[in-house]
C-alpha cells in the first residue's frame, strides 16, 4: 500500500500561546499525536492503536497567534506490530516549513498486548523511501 498522507488545520490563539507569545510546545505536541493518530487508525481500527514514542518533535520557525497551521501526518513504516507516521507542520498561507517529527505507536489486541497489524507499506517516490529510512534508524 502506498503512503497516505493526512491534513489538518489549527488557528493559533492566544490560549495556545507560551510566555513568549508563541505557540506552546504542550499544544503542539497534543496536536501533532493526535495528527500522528489520524494518519495510523486509518490503516487499522482506532482502539488497536497506542502512541509508545515521539522521536524528535522539532520547531524550524516560532508560530504566532493568528496563524493557520496544516499538520500533515502519514505513516511511513509498518513493522509486525509497529507503525511509524511522520509528521510535517506548515503555514497554512506560505507553506513555509514550521516544525517536523516521528511518532511510533503499536498496534495491540484487546488486552493491550502488542499484535501484529498485517499492514504493508511501499514507498512510491524518493522522498517516501527516504522517510522511510529515516523512520527505521530512529
Amino acid at each position: 500500500m502506498p503512503f497516505k498522507t493526512h491534513a489538518s488545520c489549527r488557528l493559533v490563539r492566544n490560549a495556545d500561546l507560551n510566555h513568549h507569545g508563541t505557540l506552546f510546545a504542550g499544544q503542539t505536541a497534543l496536536w501533532f499525536v493526535e495528527s500522528g493518530f489520524i494518519a495510523a487508525s486509518s490503516l487499522t481500527l482506532p482502539e488497536r492503536i497506542l502512541c509508545v514514542n515521539i522521536h524528535g518533535m522539532q520547531f524550524k520557525r516560532p508560530v504566532r497567534n493568528g496563524q493557520v497551521i496544516r499538520f500533515e501526518s502519514r505513516v511511513v513504516l509498518a513493522g509486525t506490530s509497529r507503525l511509524v507516521a511522520h509528521v510535517r507542520l506548515q503555514d497554512n498561507a506560505s507553506n513555509e516549513f514550521l516544525l517536523e517529527g516521528f511518532i511510533s505507536f503499536v498496534h495491540v489486541d484487546s488486552t493491550g498486548k502488542p499484535a501484529p497489524h498485517g499492514i504493508t507499506l511501499a514507498p512510491t517516490d524518493p522522498d517516501d523511501v527516504a522517510l522511510q529510512e529515516r523512520a527505521r534508524a530512529l
